[in-house]
Formats: structure tokens, C-alpha cells, sequence
């Protein structure tokens, strides 16, 4: 899930493998452990008689359910680990094209906008997670996914609402497979984007396309990894490599900084829309919080003004800020499209140690994105396969072919720039600002609900319509005509 939303990768049972075979639920269990895997709701019509004795959030002894405190966790994570996971989760090649984003914004604009973007998406990160403790209490269950709570607002929701139940779940999940595809997609261009600026400076020169087909094999092999427990030694090593590459990068841009007045304080209409992708992109971290909220050992401090999350993303947002801000100050119109490491100097080896630090970093995360999408697709592909020979090579051939898949759309579409925002206005901006107030509204539609939420919600969701029309439609033509060519 940056890196982009990334499973929470928190399993320490030897003995479990490859938990989304045993999945019933089209949701990632992102935790390997029965007691705090998603809830999935039927997929019939509720049963009123039972269930409406459950919406009231009462015991058979008229006890309100408590959710929180009837989460049995094997391994809870610390208040610190859940800070750590939320950070890894939101940095990642977003962070690094935000430059990027800032030419198409102007620096004030990219300043402000930035900002108001960190606001708008940490509020629907909280508006999830109440929803999602809401809906618990009413239905007495621990813990929900993503798309289980988008299916009880709407199944519980206004009377009209409800038929599309099972559409909202549906949506949520196409969209949470559009955005880890997407993500992979700019995960392949990007590596093979700086891997060819490092090798061709030390070694040979070749396109990016040739490194595309020299990065597919590797891929398809990471990838045969099934279980998030052999992959956590990637991602701690990609950690590492990407806090290394980002301190590195700020000591470059730091240096020999312009003043203001060299930059546009606002770029143009035509390419605001950019700005709105890729910032979207970087902040959609949203599929991430309740797999870190359902697995805490004190659940209670996530939220709040000083809570874990508050926390996390006004340190994400300064970042994103400062890299943004400062590489666009110090290369101008002459940052370079998607990365702002392909600026850094060519002939420094420090410089070139950053690209391929880079580079390493998000080829070992690829695996951990492709988990989500192959988490969800493979329990509805599985049955067709009868055998338990058939099923085992039959997931390869799924892998393989999805794999194969992303490297098709990454070497169709080597702008990684126009890759990202389109990935950010079509996915992100769905999941991060329209189905979060639109579940606000269903769960709380006869709970009192003020006309200002209502207002609020409305303003939200017309917002990320427009950065979903304007945003799409504006990398679409990007990707036919650049507009800022690499």
C-alpha cells in the first residue's frame, strides 16, 4: 500500500503460509492471524431479524460493544512501530516526484495546495477509521477492512442506498487493484529509469525499454514470493535504502538554492491538474490506516490531535513540502519528469549512489505492492482450478501473467511522470477523497448527523470528482503529448 499503501508487515508466525489462500474475504488480510484478519459481510440481503439486533451496538446484557477491547492480537504493534509502518507507507516514489508536482503548481501554489491536499486527506483517513469503529460496534465485531465498511454504510445506509451494497464493495476493491497495479507500473519505470542513468554513465548506454526487459525476470522471481513474512527482509532493506537516498537527495538540494523570484509562484491552469495527480499519488496512503489501527496494542491513541496519525502525516506533509519546495527552487523548469533524482549530478558518485540506492529500494518494495492485487484477485480465480497440482501452478501462471501485465503497461508508457498522475487521479483521489465521505454520510444518516458534515462531505467528494476528471483527462493527454518532456 508507498512506499504506497503496503501491507503492514507485522507476521511473526513461523507456521503460517501464504494466508491469502485461506482468505474467504476479497480483502488483504494483512495480518497473519485469524483474530484480526477483515470481516466479510454476507453477500445476501441482511437478515433484519438477527442483524438489527446488532446495529444497536448492545449485548444480549445491554453492555455496549466495545471493539477495541475485544481485539485479540497475538503481536500487537507499538504506538512507535505503527508511526514507523505509516511513514514507510507513504513515502515512496510519490515523494521523490513532488518537484515535479511543484513545476506544474508554481512553488506557492505547490506550498499551499500541498498542504491543503495533507489536511483533506489525513480528515478522510479519520473519517475511515471512526466509520470503521462505528459499524464494529453496531455489527459486535473487532475489526473491517477497507471494503467491508464501504459494504455495511451502504447496506445499512438510506433505504436507496442499499442495492448498491455489494457495487460499493466491488468498486473499492477494483480500485484498490487499479492503484497497486498503477503503483507497480511506475515502480517498473521508475527503476528502470535510474538504473539507466547509472549505468550508462559507468558502463554502456540503452534505452528504457531494454531495461524494462532486463528488470522482467527479477520481477517475476520476487515475486513467487507468497508469503509477507519472507518478504520482510526486502522491505526492511529497502528502509534503509530509501531513508539513506531521500537524506542524501536533501543534501543535494540544499545547496547553491536560487531565490524565489527565479520560480514561478504559480505555473498555469492547463498543468494544475498534474499538480492534483501527482500530489494524490503521494498522499494516498489511506488503504493503509485501518490494517495499522486494527493491529495496535493501544488502538485508542491512532486517533486524536496528537495521535499516531496526526502525527505521521504532518511529518509526511513537511516532507513532501520540502522536497518538493527545495527541488523545484534549486532545478527549476529543469527538473527532470517523475523523479527528482534523475537532477541529482551525473558525474558525482555520491549522486549515483542515490539513483541506484533508489532504484534497489523500490525493486524490493515491488513485491509488497503486487501482494495486495494478487491477495485480492486469486480467491476469485482459484476455484477454477480443481487440483491441488492445478491450483500451485496455476497461482505461478496468475503471477507470471500479472507481472508480465504491469511491464506491458510500463513499457508502453515510459513517462513516469504522466504514469504517476494518472495513477493519482484516476485510483487515489477515489479512494482517498470520494468513498470516505460518501461512507460518512451512509453510516450516519440516522445518527443526527449536521447539515455542516453533510456540506463538508459534499464539498469533499466534488472536490476529488473534479481532480478525478480534470486530473485524468489532462495525464491522458500528457502521456499522447508531453507536456513537460523528460
Amino acid at each position: 500500500m508507498s512506499e504506497e499503501s503496503q501491507p503492514l508487515i507485522s507476521n511473526t508466525n513461523p507456521d503460517q503460509k501464504n494466508d491469502y489462500n485461506k482468505s474467504t474475504s476479497f480483502h488483504p488480510n494483512i495480518r497473519e492471524s485469524p483474530d484480526t484478519s477483515s470481516v466479510h459481510i454476507g453477500g445476501g440481503p441482511m437478515d433484519h431479524d438477527a442483524d438489527m439486533k446488532s446495529i444497536n451496538g448492545r449485548g444480549n446484557d445491554g453492555i455496549p460493544y466495545n471493539p477495541l477491547s475485544n481485539r485479540h492480537l497475538d503481536n500487537p504493534t507499538s504506538n512507535w512501530d505503527t508511526m514507523i509502518h505509516l511513514l514507510k507507507g507513504n513515502i515512496g516514489t510519490g515523494i521523490l516526484a513532488m518537484p515535479d508536482a511543484f513545476r506544474n503548481a508554481g512553488w506557492l501554489v505547490g506550498i499551499f495546495g500541498t498542504m491543503f491536499m495533507a489536511i483533506i486527506c489525513t480528515h478522510c483517513m479519520h473519517i475511515l477509521v471512526y466509520c470503521s469503529k462505528e459499524l464494529c460496534r453496531r455489527m459486535k465485531v473487532p475489526t473491517m477492512g477497507f471494503a467491508d465498511v464501504a459494504e455495511l454504510a451502504f447496506e445499512t445506509g438510506p433505504p436507496r442506498f442499499r442495492g448498491f451494497s455489494k457495487f460499493a464493495r466491488f468498486l473499492v476493491n477494483a480500485f484498490l487493484v487499479i492503484t497497486q497495479f498503477g503503483f507497480c507500473c511506475v515502480y517498473f519505470v521508475f527503476v528502470a529509469a535510474n538504473l539507466q542513468e547509472f549505468i550508462g554513465h559507468y558502463f554502456f548506454r540503452r534505452s528504457t525499454q531494454w531495461f524494462l526487459v532486463v528488470l522482467l525476470l527479477p520481477m517475476i522471481v520476487l515475486n513467487f514470493i507468497k508469503s509477507l513474512k519472507y518478504l520482510t527482509p526486502a522491505s526492511l532493506t529497502a528502509s534503509i535504502l530509501t531513508v539513506s537516498g531521500l537524506g542524501i537527495t536533501f543534501f543535494y538540494l540544499l545547496q547553491g538554492l536560487p531565490r524565489t523570484s527565479t520560480v514561478n509562484a504559480f505555473a498555469s491552469w492547463s498543468t494544475l491538474p498534474l499538480y492534483f495527480g501527482t500530489a494524490i499519488y503521494a498522499f494516498e496512503g489511506i488503504s493503509l490506516v485501518l490494517p495499522l489501527e486494527n493491529n495496535m496494542q493501544t488502538p485508542q491513541d491512532f486517533g486524536g490531535l496528537t495521535g499516531v496519525l496526526n502525527t505521521g502525516m504532518i511529518m509526511v506533509a513537511c516532507l513532501y513540502v520540502g522536497v518538493g519546495f527545495f527541488g523545484y527552487l534549486k532545478y527549476g523548469d529543469a527538473v527532470r519528469v517523475g523523479s527528482i533524482t534523475l537532477n541529482l549530478p551525473g558525474t558525482e558518485l555520491l549522486a549515483q549512489s542515490v539513483r541506484l540506492c533508489m532504484a534497489i529500494a523500490i525493486f524490493l518494495s515491488y513485491g509488497l505492492q503486487f501482494y495486495v492485487p494478487m491477495n485480492i484477485l486469486w480467491p476469485t480465480l482459484s476455484p477454477v482450478f480443481t487440483t491441488e497440482d492445478s491450483k500451485k501452478y496455476g497461482e505461478y501462471c496468475v503471477r507470471v501473467t500479472l507481472v508480465f501485465f504491469t511491464f506491458l503497461l510500463a513499457a508502453a508508457i515510459p513517462n513516469l511522470s504522466a504514469v504517476i498522475s494518472l495513477v493519482g487521479s484516476v485510483s487515489s483521489s477515489m479512494l482517498a477523497l470520494i468513498f470516505p465521505p460518501l461512507i460518512e454520510m451512509a453510516t450516519f444518516w440516522d445518527s443526527g448527523i449536521s447539515n455542516v458534515t453533510i456540506a463538508k462531505d459534499i464539498f469533499i467528494t466534488l472536490f476529488g470528482l473534479l481532480g478525478f476528471f480534470a486530473g485524468s483527462y489532462t495525464s491522458l493527454v500528457n502521456i499522447i503529448e508531453p507536456i513537460n518532456p523528460a
